[in-house]
This record gives C-alpha cells, structure tokens and sequence, in this order.
C-alpha cells in the first residue's frame, strides 16, 4: 500500500513538473503561442493534447481518491479484526501476533505478563443481565486501556479475563500499572450508577520465574490469579 501511495505520488509530480513546462515554453515562445492562435491544426492538434493531459490529471486524482477509500475500508477491517466488539481493545488474535513474536525462542527475562480477571462478572449478569456485564467489561477495558499507557500491551483474552503483557518489564513498572489500575477501579466504584468492578490479578515476571516460553509465562499469571474477598 505505501508503495502504491509513493508510485502516484511520483506519477502526479511529474505530470505536474511535465504540464508547468510546456505550459512555460508555449508563453515564452511568442512565435510558438502565436503559431498555436493562428493555425487551426497546431491549435486543434494542442487542443487534445490538452484534453489527454486533463484526462491523464482526472484519472491520477481518481486513483489518490479509491485509494484514500480503500486504506480507511482496510484501517475499518483491521480494527475489526484486531479489536474485541465489547471490550473495545485487543483481542484474543492480537494478543497471539504479540506472542508469536517468542514462540520457539528464548524468552527473554524482561517479559512480564499480568493476568486480570473480572471476579464478579458472572454474578452481574446474572443479577442485571448481560447488558450490564458488557457495560462493565467496557468499563475495565477503558482503565486497563488508560493505565497501560507507556507500561505495557493489554488485550481482552476471552470471557473475564484480561492480558498484559510488559516486553521492557520491571518490577517498578508492574506495580505502577497495578496501582493505576487500583486507583482507577476505585474511582469508578465511587461513581453513582455504576456496578463496583471486583476484579483479582496474577502476575509472573520472567527475570524471576526463569520460563522458556512465553506461553508457560502467561499460564503461571493465570495460576497465580487470586480472588479478592
């Protein structure tokens, strides 16, 4: 796509670089202009010519035009594919293409993950309906969203639960998020009209837990989640 984009870029320069010039020539060449008024083939002959040119012009705007379309069709269908429907952020397939990074390699030890699950999810839909327990899904993803801000990729990994995964992992840097995530759950909670998000977490961190993969890595969190009372 970026090499279609650059490929027109050029093509319109040129047209235009191409167009300028002969447009300069025919005014600096007062026999040539004057030629052009005076004979009606060499008039007739410039006139399609210029035709051609604004055909040529119409057809490369076009072109810029389908193609501006089409990156906001595959920007649409890549959010899509790549966004959870309720939650609003990553899903489960985004998170994969992360993982897929350090499947059969190494794991490096700055590779921390923290698994977060909603405790009461099943009780809110079952009290309120499913309507109010995607209200509260939406309601976290919005926090882990905005807490994971510099820190770390976070993704909706299916029912209640969610992922996040630190590839410049610290411990320092765990427990900011951890704390924004608290801070923010609780500023939610105090709000008038909303259902308290309950919610545990578990948390491994490879400089540590000395894993191989980040699969292992990413199970051990799930382990280690533990509920809130």
């Amino acid at each position: 796509m970026k090499k279609f984009d650059t490929q027109k870029t050029v093509q319109l320069v040129v047209f235009l670089v191409i167009t300028a010039a002969c447009v300069l020539i025919i005014f600096m060449n007062k026999g040539l202009y004057h030629t052009i008024g005076t004979d009606p083939s060499v008039k007739l002959m410039c006139g399609m010519l210029w035709l051609a040119l604004g055909i040529s012009f119409l057809f490369i705007f076009l072109d810029f035009n389908l193609f501006s379309r089409f990156k906001q069709d595959y920007g649409e269908l890549d959010y899509v594919v790549h966004s959870d429907p309720i939650a609003g952020i990553a899903n489960r397939y985004s998170s994969d293409a992360l993982i897929e990074k350090y499947v059969d390699k190494p794991l490096p030890e700055n590779v921390g993950c923290v698994m977060l699950e909603l405790t009461n999810l099943k009780e809110t839909n079952q009290l309120y309906g499913h309507v109010e327990g995607n209200q509260m899904i939406r309601d976290f993803a919005t926090i882990l969203k905005l807490t994971s801000l510099n820190l770390c990729f976070v993704a909706r990994n299916g029912g209640n639960k969610f992922l996040a995964i630190f590839e410049d992992c610290s411990s320092e840097k765990i427990e900011n998020f951890l704390a924004r995530v608290s801070q923010k759950v609780g500023s939610n909670n105090r709000e008038a009209g909303t259902h308290p998000i309950k919610y545990a977490y578990g948390i491994s961190y490879n400089a540590i837990d000395k894993l191989d993969q980040i699969t292992d890595l990413i199970a051990l969190a799930d382990r280690r989640i533990s509920k809130e009372k």
